[in-house]
């Protein structure tokens, strides 16, 4: 049974784990370590992955994150989603509809990536349970076609929509605080996390800074 979802709001931290972003560590070694630090939500990333590898990597995801009541999210997959039991996807604008991808999630969370204002007022009006918005300061993680954001697009955003928003895209520990400051609800990190020697310490580091925001 999913962990409930689409009723809480999202944690400050929202980890990303990308096998393309672990400098060669085992993933189970990588997400333990972000377990053990923390992180309550998590998505999985792997878009070089073929599909029974993905799902593989999903289901052992899936096992440990429950075992720490940490929510998991798929990107960018439905099926891997439903087939590991995922508290929910996470959906980018070229991916299914997020009308046709409720219908299969049921009442499983489901959140948008968007990119500018418009498209963050649509994924509210289609009914995204939150939504994704960046790249705030550009990222060498993934590449979106969209230039950086800033932290001024993100509160006009902040001041249009109600549901819950993870800011992505070049965020760090240096300056995750002007982001939930900005509006944000969540801050998703990547390399900064996954880049580091002690991942549990960096976690503690950066949770602490969100109650003195």
């Amino acid at each position: 049974m999913s962990l409930p979802s689409r009723r809480l709001q999202p944690p400050p931290l929202y980890a990303i784990l990308d096998p393309e972003q672990t400098k060669g560590r085992a993933n189970e070694t990588v997400l333990r370590e972000l377990l053990e630090g923390g992180i309550k939500l998590l998505q999985l990333r792997a878009k070089a992955m073929i599909p029974v590898d993905f799902l593989r990597l999903a289901c052992a995801t899936r096992t440990l994150t429950r075992s720490y009541a940490c929510r998991l999210i798929v990107n960018d997959r439905v099926d891997i989603a439903l087939a590991c039991e995922a508290d929910g996807v996470h959906l980018g604008q070229e991916d299914l509809p997020l009308h046709a991808a409720r219908k299969l999630m049921g009442d499983k969370m489901i959140g948008v990536s968007t990119h500018e204002l418009e498209q963050a007022r649509e994924a509210e009006r289609d009914g995204a349970d939150y939504i994704g918005f960046g790249p705030m300061f550009g990222t060498t993680t993934k590449a979106t076609g969209y230039s950086a954001r800033g932290l001024e697009m993100l509160r006009r955003v902040r001041a249009a929509v109600k549901i819950p928003i993870v800011a992505i895209g070049g965020i760090t520990e240096a300056n995750v605080a002007e982001v939930w400051q900005a509006g944000a609800d969540s801050a998703a990190i990547i390399s900064d996390l996954l880049g580091v020697a002690d991942v549990p310490d960096k976690v503690k580091r950066i949770l602490a800074l969100r109650q003195a925001v």
